[in-house]
C-alpha cells in the first residue's frame, strides 16, 4: 500500500473523484441538469473509445454483450447521473457524496439476490453505523437547507441515483460482463447512455442550451476526461495490484475531499451534529469495507462511487 506505484494512484483517484462532486455544481448552475449530463458524456465517450483502442481491447461485441452494455449505460450513465445532478440542486455536493459512499449496502443486497453472494455480519454492523452517521448529516442538512431547495426531494433523488448505480454494478458482474474487456464495455455503455441522455434532455429541457462561459466547458472537460476517463485505468490497475477490497477504501478518501470542498465553497457549516455524523459515517464505512468479502462485484462497487 505504501509503495509509490500503489499509493500515488490510490490518492490520485480518491482526490479526483472527490472533487468531481463539487465540479458538478458548476455544471447545473448554467444549464438544465439534463444537458449538463449529456455534454459531459458527449466529450467522454469518444475519449473512452480511443482509450480502448489504444489499450488494444476488442470493440466488437456480440448481441448479448451489446444488450448488457445498453442496460449498464441506461442505469449508470443516464439514470445514475441524472439523479445525482438533480439532487445537487437541493443538497450540497458533500452530502450527496457521503450518501453515495453507502453504495456498498444496496450492492451487497442486490449481489445476494441476483448472484448469491453472501454478506458477513461485520459488514452489516459497519453499514448500520455508517447509515446512522449519514442520517445525522441529513438531519443537519434538513435544518440548514443551505441551497434553499427541497432537501427531502434531494435525498430521494440521491437514493434513486445510488440504486441505479448499484443495479449497474451488479449487472456488470455477471458472466457476460466478465467476458468483455472493461474499458470496451464501459465505452459502449457510455455511448448508449449518452444517446439516452440526449433524448431525455430534448424531451424535458427543450432545445440544447450552449453556455458561452469558458468555466462551464472547462468544468465539463474536467468531468469528462479527468473524472470519467483518466481515473478508470488507474482504478482497475489498483484492483490488480492490491485487490478490490483495499481499493474500495478510495471511497473514504473521496468523501473526505468532497466534504472539504463543500465546506470551503458551498457554505457547509459544521456543528456537533454534523461532526458526529461524519465520524460515524467514516467509521462505519471502514468497518463495513474491512468485513466485505472480496468478490467480483466489489470491482464495480468502488468505481461507481466516483462521479
Amino acid at each position: 500500500m505504501l509503495s509509490p506505484k500503489v499509493l500515488v494512484p490510490f490518492m490520485l483517484t480518491g482526490t479526483i473523484w472527490g472533487s468531481t462532486w463539487f465540479v458538478i455544481t458548476g455544471q447545473i448552475s448554467d444549464v438544465p441538469a439534463a444537458w449538463g449530463v449529456f455534454y459531459r458524456f458527449m466529450l467522454a465517450t469518444p475519449a473512452l473509445f480511443l482509450l480502448a483502442m489504444t489499450m488494444g481491447n476488442r470493440l466488437k461485441l456480440n448481441r448479448a454483450e451489446h444488450l448488457l452494455a445498453l442496460g449498464v449505460g441506461i442505469a449508470q450513465f443516464s439514470g445514475n447521473f441524472l439523479f445525482v445532478y438533480h439532487a445537487e440542486q437541493h443538497i450540497t455536493s458533500g452530502i450527496v457524496a457521503v450518501m453515495f459512499a453507502l453504495l456498498m449496502v444496496p450492492n451487497a443486497i442486490f449481489a445476494r439476490v441476483f448472484i448469491g453472494e453472501k454478506v458477513q455480519g461485520g459488514f452489516i454492523g459497519g453499514s448500520l453505523v455508517a447509515i446512522a452517521g449519514v442520517a445525522l448529516l441529513l438531519v443537519h442538512e434538513w435544518n440548514a437547507a443551505p441551497l434553499g431547495g427541497n432537501v427531502g426531494l434531494g435525498i430521494v433523488l440521491a437514493v434513486g441515483g445510488m440504486l441505479a448505480a448499484s443495479i449497474a454494478n451488479v449487472v456488470q458482474a455477471n458472466p457476460t460482463g466478465r467476458g468483455v474487456p472493461m474499458v470496451s464495455l464501459l465505452a459502449w455503455a457510455m455511448l448508449y447512455g449518452t444517446l439516452f441522455d440526449l433524448g431525455y434532455a430534448l424531451l424535458t429541457a427543450g432545445p440544447p442550451q450552449m453556455p458561452g462561459a469558458w468555466q462551464f466547458w472547462a468544468g465539463t472537460a474536467y468531468l469528462a476526461i479527468i473524472g470519467s476517463v483518466v481515473t478508470f485505468p488507474l482504478h482497475y490497475n489498483l484492483v490488480r495490484e492490491i485487490g478490490a477490497g483495499k481499493t474500495a477504501y478510495n471511497g473514504i478518501v473521496t468523501v473526505c475531499v468532497a466534504m472539504l470542498l463543500s465546506t470551503l465553497f458551498e457554505g457547509f457549516r459544521w456543528d456537533a451534529l454534523s461532526a458526529s455524523g461524519m465520524a460515524l459515517a467514516l467509521t462505519g464505512m471502514g468497518l463495513a469495507l474491512r468485513a466485505r468479502r472480496v468478490k467480483a462485484v466489489q470491482v464495480q462497487q468502488s468505481g461507481a462511487l466516483r462521479r
